[in-house]
């Protein structure tokens, strides 16, 4: 059968990945492919690297309209990343009756309802394993192995920077920014390193799989997105004294009024699994109604891992490039004219839990009138943990940890205790997720 002929547009890490990957393992995806799978054309902008990569057997050019104006390419694999030039080329690519895979997660999450339209009026495929979580095939698993039930919610570990700094700050007791450092040297964090620490990166991810898990139009822009920037030492200390660990999570849920969306900072008990998730590594949990809580646990970056991703959807293509249109499986799980338009609630009115530490004064009362606010704002308190002031001193951390509550309540309640003579500091709050 005749081999399917891939442009790959960009050979930097996960493209370089890309071409040894195949190169390598070609007698052996050709076997699960059905054909062989080649890589015929590169656009890169440094040539001269580019070639010495691939050698002399492929076709190698600064320009990526040149692939896409290659009658013999059958699929343009986009590795350049960006909303920019990235998406010109996508489109381009459908318009001229090419699949597409990328490993853009940013792409994807922001313009996906776009593009994955114009495939389907051009009857081509665009697949996208790579763009969340590497070499963990999660995209599938929620496409097509958890088909037949109804996703409750999904968490997930799905930023290894992050991953990586708050495990350090815990194991060596070391600040975020000693970290964050330690991270732009091991090459986990890029030089301007916003989209990791700022929860960008994660959001991006966090919102493909939510239209996964429940059907809906990729809505990047309705994400609640908060960064570790402003986490301390101290409260990672606290958290393991009250048996949590912090974790960023990437966060959707389905509730009774729409869908939750979320990226922040979260406690989670230390004997869940995915709290034990540690460095650079990523995984995913996935709650729902038939198969119960799964786990999807590995590298979500690197050349290879990602590069395993991209292949497997070449593999797809290769399998599926015959069929008839309205029998490939959907981009989004879901039949195109079966999206749902279920709301992204805005973050006032989620549902959680919380960790607060609020800096007060070491005198009588202080507890009492603390707990009275809260119980105002109708939220009850799970576990109190008070350190006690040393000799000399006449402030104290008081750590509460509530049961659930509305966002908007909680809100309140700080702003109130905020207001006492006895808060000596900003109250820190941080998000609470037991995961069962």
């Amino acid at each position: 059968m005749k081999s399917i002929k891939v442009g790959l547009l960009g050979i930097g890490t996960v493209g370089r990945g890309t071409f040894e990957v195949l190169k390598r393992n070609q007698e052996e995806i050709a076997r699960r492919a059905g054909r062989g799978i080649e890589i015929i054309m590169v656009a890169d902008l440094d040539v001269a690297r580019a070639r010495e990569i691939v050698g002399s057997g492929v076709q190698v050019v600064a320009n990526g309209q040149d692939i896409i104006d290659n009658p013999q390419v059958d699929v343009v694999v986009e590795l350049i990343g960006g909303y920019g030039i990235a998406k010109e080329l996508i489109l381009k690519a459908i318009a001229a009756g090419k699949h597409v895979v990328t490993a853009n997660k940013a792409l994807i999450a922001v313009h996906g309802t776009e593009i994955f339209a114009a495939a389907k009026q051009k009857g081509v495929m665009v697949s996208f394993e790579a763009a969340v979580a590497g070499g963990i095939p999660i995209i599938k698993a929620l496409r097509e192995g958890l088909t037949a039930n109804r996703i409750q919610w999904i968490a997930g570990i799905i930023n290894g920077t992050t991953n990586f700094i708050l495990s350090e700050m815990r194991d060596k007791g070391l600040s975020f920014e000693a970290v964050l450092a330690q991270a732009q040297a091991l090459g986990y964090a890029e030089a301007d390193p916003t989209f990791d620490i700022e929860g960008i990166d994660a959001a991006h991810k966090a919102t493909i799989m939510a239209s996964l898990a429940y059907g809906i139009d990729v809505q990047f822009e309705r994400a609640y997105v908060e960064g570790i920037t402003k986490l301390q030492g101290q409260d990672i200390r606290y958290a393991e004294q009250m048996g949590y660990r912090l974790k960023l999570l990437g966060i959707s849920k389905r509730v009774k009024n729409g869908i939750e969306l979320r990226v922040h900072p979260c406690l989670v008990p230390s004997k869940c699994l995915i709290a034990n998730v540690e460095g650079a590594m990523n995984a995913v949990m996935v709650h729902a109604d038939a198969v119960g809580t799964t786990l999807y646990y590995g590298k979500g970056a690197g050349s290879e891992p990602t590069a395993s991703a991209v292949i497997a959807d070449l593999v797809d293509m290769a399998r599926m490039q015959s069929a008839d249109p309205s029998h490939r499986v959907p981009p989004l799980a879901f039949q195109s004219d079966q999206i749902g338009d279920d709301p992204i609630l805005d973050m006032s009115s989620v549902v959680t839990s919380y960790y607060l530490r609020l800096r007060v004064a070491d005198q009588a009362g202080v507890l009492a009138k603390v707990t009275g606010l809260l119980a105002q704002c109708d939220i009850s308190i799970d576990a109190v943990l008070q350190r006690a002031a040393s000799e000399g001193e006449s402030q104290t951390d008081l750590i509460i940890l509530t049961h659930n509550c509305v966002e908007k309540d909680m809100n309140h309640a700080i702003a109130e205790i905020q207001k006492l003579s006895s808060i000596l500091a900003p109250i820190v709050r941080i998000r609470k997720e037991e995961l069962s």
